[in-house]
This record gives structure tokens, C-alpha cells and sequence, in this order.
């Protein structure tokens, strides 16, 4: 059934008002009928499946509700992704993979060995394109949440953003890690006790980090974890990562 995102604000008593983008879909992508059922998301958890009931003259769809359920198909703790720039559209397929492995939040940072860099004056419109990826990924996996897509960040910034989380895990491949597996079956109960926790994944690009970078990661309070015994690539480390803290995680 298709899947839509809105905000609280478009439901009124048994009804739902879809606009723009998604109506537009609705009526000329999907070429949906009066009658037609579709599954809305209000961003609180909450899912509605809902009837199509009206194509208005102002390009509105209206539907309505006939059942509300709270599936549990987020990730029982919250997930931010913080992925240093990698070259071409790499980031794209991180978005990607990361939404549909349950990362709740997604933030590109520079790192010294990024080749790519932020231009201030195109952030804005690449931010909202990966907004519309992660949508779409979101849509397509049957998440209930929206995951958000942050601007890019510098360096100081992701580490002070770092310093409140539960756990903030470092993916690096040099001296001094622990095993991914041995971190998790030590965190991963405690994390689950604790209301609102979260967990921080630090990826980095192409290049890797700088030593310096990597003490002032450390000194921030991440824990170094290594990913096993070959070296993966930033586009394939974020999956793989996530995807292992889901599983330990709802294991418990």
C-alpha cells in the first residue's frame, strides 16, 4: 500500500488533506482512484489506513481514516548517523541504506582527508535533495518515523553534538579498538534501560582520519570499534554497522 509522511496538523477528525508533492503523486504517478487505500505516517509513530475519498479543484487529495495502529517497527533506540563527505554520490547511498537500517538522523560532516567540500551556497538545495532520498527510502522500507537530514557540519561541530549521547561509537580502522560484537554486548542492555538514549556512529570518508582527528574523537568520549578483520568501504560501513546495533538491540 502506498506510503505518505504528513504533519498532525493535515488530519481533521476521520480525515486527511494531502497537498503538493504527494498529491500530485497520488493522482498522477500512481493514477489512484476514488476508493483507493493508502497508509499515512504523522511523524509521532502513529500509522493510518485510509480511503481515498476525494480529488479536489485545488489539486488536494482528501482520504478517510478507517483504522490508526502504532506498529513497532522503528528501532527500540534512537540511531544518528554522523558520516564524514565521500566523493561523488556515495552519501546518496549511504542515506539510503542508513534509513532503511534504522539510523534516526543522519549528519554530513568535513573531516580533513574529505576530497568533497561544503559550499555554503548550494547546502541548502543538497540538503533537501537528500531529504527527498531519505523520504523515499523511509516510504519504501515501511518506516513509521521520518528520519532527518541535517546540513552539513564541521568538524568542532559533530564533536560537540557527540557529547551528550548514550554511546558514540568511532569506526576506525588504526591501533586501539575494541571488537564491534565485544562493545555491543557490553552497552547494548544498559542502553536499552535508559528512556531517550541514543547512540552516535562516526564513519569517515575515503581517506579515513588524521591521527589528530581520531584523539580529538576519542578525547570527546567515542569509543574506537573495529568492523572486523578487512577494511570496508564508507559507503559500506554505515549499512554494515547499523544494521549489527539494530539486531543486537532488538535481540534484547
Amino acid at each position: 500500500m502506498p506510503r505518505f509522511f504528513i504533519r498532525r496538523s493535515q488530519i481533521y477528525n476521520d480525515t486527511v488533506l494531502l497537498c503538493g508533492d504527494d498529491a500530485h503523486h497520488i493522482a498522477r504517478s500512481l493514477r489512484m482512484a476514488v476508493g483507493d487505500k493508502i497508509t499515512v505516517c504523522d511523524m509521532q509513530g502513529n500509522e493510518y489506513d485510509c480511503a481515498i475519498t476525494e480529488f479536489n479543484e485545488n489539486k488536494e487529495v482528501r482520504a478517510k481514516i478507517e483504522s490508526i495502529k502504532s506498529p513497532e517497527n522503528e528501532p527500540p533506540v534512537r540511531i544518528r548517523l554522523f558520516q564524514a563527505l565521500p566523493k561523488g554520490d556515495k552519501l546518496d547511498t549511504v542515506i539510503q541504506k542508513a534509513v532503511e537500517c534504522g539510523a534516526s538522523e543522519i549528519i554530513p560532516f568535513e573531516s580533513e582527508r574529505c576530497v568533497v567540500r561544503m559550499k555554503p551556497e548550494a547546502e541548502q538545495r543538497k540538503t533537501e535533495r537528500r531529504k527527498r532520498i531519505a523520504e523515499e527510502a523511509a516510504k519504501q522500507c515501511g518506516r513509521s518515523l521520518l528520519p532527518e537530514v541535517r546540513e552539513t557540519v564541521d568538524f568542532a561541530r559533530m564533536l560537540d553534538m557527540i557529547k551528550n549521547d548514550g554511546l558514540c561509537l568511532f569506526c576506525y580502522e588504526g591501533d586501539g579498538t575494541e571488537p564491534l560484537g565485544k562493545v555491543l554486548a557490553r552497552e547494548s542492555e544498559r542502553l536499552l534501560g535508559e528512556e531517550g538514549s541514543s547512540i552516535s556512529v562516526i564513519i569517515g570518508s575515503e581517506g579515513g582520519f588524521s591521527l589528530a582527528e581520531a584523539e580529538r574523537i576519542k578525547n570527546a568520549g567515542a569509543v574506537p570499534v573495529g568492523l572486523g578483520k578487512r577494511i570496508l568501504r564508507t559507503e559500506t560501513a554505515s549499512g554494515f554497522i547499523l544494521a549489527c546495533l539494530v539486531y543486537a538491540c532488538e535481540l534484547q
